[in-house]
């Protein structure tokens, strides 16, 4: 009869939420294989009900400090999972991205646990939550811990999409008038910001699509068309037309982007069926 509730349980909760009961799957295999850290899968995955509480308890323990500990940003994250349910929803598509598109990503489990630029981007979520429900202080606190425990720094105000992929994202830095749409993916070492001390609407704004290779700079209130790319360590100071590649420092075009998402090919190559040199 136990057997019988729990195969009814399993059943539902594969249709309602498939992405959290294939990650609990994958817990329970670890535990079992890796019985050192069954206690730690258990306190962090199967302990959870709900993606959701699994996620906040992860990231709250790697930003506790002396000054906040773990169960105040805990208890501050659910805050902001109760005022915007659509949290959880960037979250799942945050997973399928990362297991999308980075090669040794085999699991969902894998960004839960380890990966820093998944931690990143879910504590900004939360933090940019709170941002808009006025609590920013408290959301600036949370950027500050998110730079020096993660090593990514991104300002509470920028609105970020679903299906955003930090690949390694040590040294990502974003400014506050900022825009990410859906299904970008960024690079480590990548630069969001202004060009000066200027004021107002200062940061670029970043399309569907793009792929922002390892290095880049992008500065200034510029567009980066949609399903573009930029080359690892380039500097790009004017818009971006939309599927087209640029490189160098300055940027320039210097071909087409090979398919219409490139942030999920993430491809960096240039062929020459891409390339051309326009007159710019």
């Amino acid at each position: 009869m136990i057997q019988s509730v729990h195969a009814r349980s399993k059943a539902v909760l594969q249709t309602v939420d498939p992405v959290w009961q294939q990650l609990r799957e994958e817990a329970e295999e670890f535990a079992a294989r890796e019985p050192a850290l069954a206690g730690f899968i258990h306190s962090t995955i199967l302990h959870h009900d709900t993606l959701e509480t699994a996620v906040a308890h992860r990231i709250a323990s790697r930003l506790e400090h002396p000054e906040l500990g773990e169960g105040v940003i805990r208890a501050a994250f659910e805050n902001a999972l109760a005022s915007d349910p659509g949290i959880g929803l960037s979250m799942r598509a945050d997973i399928a991205a990362v297991c999308d598109r980075d090669p040794v990503c085999s699991r969902f489990l894998d960004p839960v646990l380890y990966f820093k630029g998944f931690h990143a981007l879910q504590a900004h979520r939360f933090a940019n939550r709170l941002w808009l429900d006025g609590r920013q202080d408290f959301a600036l606190y949370l950027q500050s811990r998110v730079s020096s425990a993660l090593q990514v720094d991104i300002h509470p105000a920028v609105p970020i999409g679903k299906g955003v992929f930090m690949d390694h994202a040590t040294g990502i830095v974003i400014g506050a008038t900022a825009v990410i749409e859906d299904d970008v993916s960024i690079l480590q070492n990548v630069t969001l910001g202004g060009t000066g001390k200027e004021r107002g609407d200062r940061h670029p704004k970043i399309r569907r699509g793009v792929l922002i290779g390892a290095g880049a700079k992008i500065l200034g209130n510029i567009e980066v068309g949609a399903g573009s790319r930029v080359a690892a360590g380039s500097v790009v100071l004017n818009r971006v037309p939309s599927c087209m590649t640029v490189a160098g420092v300055p940027a320039r075009v210097v071909g087409r982007a090979p398919c219409a998402d490139p942030s999920r090919s993430m491809d960096h190559m240039l062929t020459d069926a891409d390339f051309f040199d326009p007159v710019i």
